[in-house]
């Protein structure tokens, strides 16, 4: 999974693939969500069940801190960490909106990157710098850059595919 920022818009895209150690499962799973009326857009990478149940708190959190996206991470993270069956989750998200991107882990880290790119999961770090590489020596959009560095990372990382799925909202940078 991996985002980007550029040009009025911020886009996130994923792939598919659901692994079981070294077998796929699934191949074409969405693990992009769109929250609070669609303003706020979210991913995971890790157990699908417990981002599942990541993103149901999330939503609460967001309804909880309308229009802060930085509040209601913070407080989904160190709900997160403190509470003694969320700590056994095994997931990561990203949430954006139109101001922020933050990765929120369940070590209690709410994490915002200074260029607005931002991966996780097998294939994130691949994504992530094919990413950087083509923002600044391209003309691309944020969604062709999202779909373009994705397809890097499932040529490099056997557990990520090619079956991609972008979602993107307007944003103030």
């Amino acid at each position: 999974m991996v985002t980007v920022r550029r040009g009025g818009s911020v886009a996130i895209g994923a792939d598919g693939q659901v692994s079981l150690g070294s077998t796929v499962l699934k191949s074409d799973a969405v693990k992009l969500r769109r929250l609070a009326d669609g303003k706020v857009l979210t991913g995971f990478a890790g157990s699908t069940a417990d981002a599942i149940a990541l993103f149901e708190r999330f939503e609460a959190k967001l309804k909880e801190f309308p229009r802060n996206l930085p509040r209601a991470a913070t407080e989904l993270a160190k709900e997160w960490r403190t509470d003694r069956a969320l700590r056994r989750l095994e997931a990561m998200l990203i949430a954006v909106d139109a101001e922020h991107t933050l990765l929120l882990s369940g070590t209690g880290d709410v994490l915002q990157p200074s260029d607005g790119i931002l991966g996780i999961g097998s294939g994130g770090p691949y994504a992530v710098a094919a990413a950087r590489a083509l923002l600044r020596h391209t003309n691309l959009s944020a969604v062709e850059i999202v779909r373009e560095a994705l397809r890097v990372a499932a040529e490099l990382d056997v557990y990520t595919n090619e079956n991609i799925v972008v979602e993107e909202i307007a944003c103030s940078s």
